[in-house]
């Protein structure tokens, strides 16, 4: 029993030291070496491509899409037909129109073959019997006309006589009118009039049908297709856009603080998360000329022209961008999470023995992972990276220096 006790006797006090021991240990942190190289400067951010030179393709008549004639990124030639747009009231004047003209056409050959014989051996035939009818009837009427002048006839009877001798006299003007018309020229240069009028008709009725098809504007790869059959287009409405595919133009989002650091001519490198690996260079080629709001942030759009060979990259697409904006040979540099910021500017925590102490700095350019200090330290000394101890001037620490 005594053992025992002597035994947890001696497991208190030996916490009890090593407590006293851990409280008077400086607590750990770790270092980073301050270290000359050559460092490239960027500035990672996002933006969207489109084509360099381009233009919409738009419906120019109303009516349903009849068919779609191309597909999303498919190479086009300026004038081909992009897509049909129906509409059955267009088809039915070109009917109407070119059934005039087959009517006007037929009217002037039978024109110009002149009368047939077997048309003027009729007209004769009927006019000679026209002539003997006449003068039957008109025998007739001057036979009524003595006896009613003898009161044997009614003046009933002699009216109806002299209206048979008048419809005679109406139907032989009729065929002899037959007979002028079927040699008339006058005519024939009538109908000729008649077909040019119905050409015409039919020619502005073909082309107001035409435009139901839509053609591409200029050669190119279509993209943004905004239409499938079946659809009900107005006058106006998006049907795709055709852009040339060589060199796209990347409209890159920096925000406000970061402008300053933008020029023209600096290269850019863009990366599409679509296609891992691929990368597509280019350069700055216009700086922002105001400022706008893009979700949160305050951002100015700067335009890159880049190659893009093969045409693989799509216009539309949100792709990621690199600015290259300086190369600094030489540079004193540091990890970023050691550079420190408060109300007065840029700060580290030097390591000076092993004590801390504030140092301010200068900074200079960046890179994703380091940032070059221009004044406040020198290469090889030793700068606190972020740790769970508060850290502060004058703190003694248990130093440890990461090999970066």
């Amino acid at each position: 029993m005594k053992k025992l006790l002597l035994v947890l006797l001696l497991v208190v006090v030996a916490a009890i030291g090593w407590g006293l021991f851990r409280k008077n240990t400086p607590p750990p942190a770790t270092f980073a070496r301050v270290k000359r190289e050559t460092l490239v400067s960027t500035l990672p951010t996002n933006g969207k491509a489109e084509p360099f030179n381009w233009q919409p393709v738009r419906a120019e008549t109303e009516g349903l899409v009849k068919r779609v004639d191309v597909t999303e990124g498919q190479a086009v030639t300026k004038g081909q037909v992009i897509a049909v747009i129906s509409d059955p009231s267009q088809q039915a004047d070109v009917d109407a129109a070119q059934a005039k003209v087959t009517e006007t056409e037929a009217n002037l050959a039978a024109l110009q073959s002149g009368p047939r014989p077997a048309e003027l051996t009729e007209i004769d035939n009927a006019a000679a019997r026209a002539d003997l009818e006449l003068q039957t009837a008109q025998r007739d009427l001057a036979t009524l006309q003595r006896l009613a002048e003898k009161q044997a006839a009614t003046n009933a009877d002699v009216l109806t006589a002299r209206d048979k001798v008048d419809q005679i006299k109406v139907q032989i003007a009729g065929l002899e009118k037959r007979r002028r018309i079927a040699n008339s020229q006058p005519d024939i240069a009538a109908a000729r009039a008649r077909v040019q009028d119905a050409q015409v008709s039919l020619k502005l009725a073909q082309q107001h049908a035409a435009e139901s098809e839509v053609h591409a504007p200029i050669s190119g790869v279509a993209y943004g297709l905004a239409v499938r059959a079946g659809a009900y287009l107005n006058p106006g409405d998006l049907v795709t856009n055709v852009g040339e595919m060589d060199r796209l133009r990347v409209r890159v989002y920096i925000d406000e603080p970061e402008l300053g650091r933008v020029a023209l001519g600096q290269p850019v490198t863009i990366t599409w998360q679509a296609l891992p690996g691929r990368e597509w260079a280019g350069t700055v080629e216009k700086k922002p000329a105001d400022i706008e709001a893009l979700g949160s942030r305050q951002v100015g759009q700067v335009i890159c022209d880049i190659d893009n060979p093969g045409h693989v990259l799509i216009p539309g697409t949100n792709v990621d961008a690199t600015i290259r904006t300086a190369v600094v040979d030489g540079a004193l540099t540091i990890p970023k999470e050691a550079l420190r910021h408060d109300a007065t500017g840029d700060y580290v925590f030097r390591l000076q023995g092993d004590t801390l102490e504030r140092r301010r700095v200068k900074s200079g350019a960046s890179s994703v992972t380091r940032i070059q200090i221009a004044d406040g330290l020198a290469e090889g000394d030793a700068v606190a990276m972020p740790s769970d101890t508060p850290l502060k001037a004058g703190l003694k620490v248990t130093p440890s220096i990461e090999a970066r």
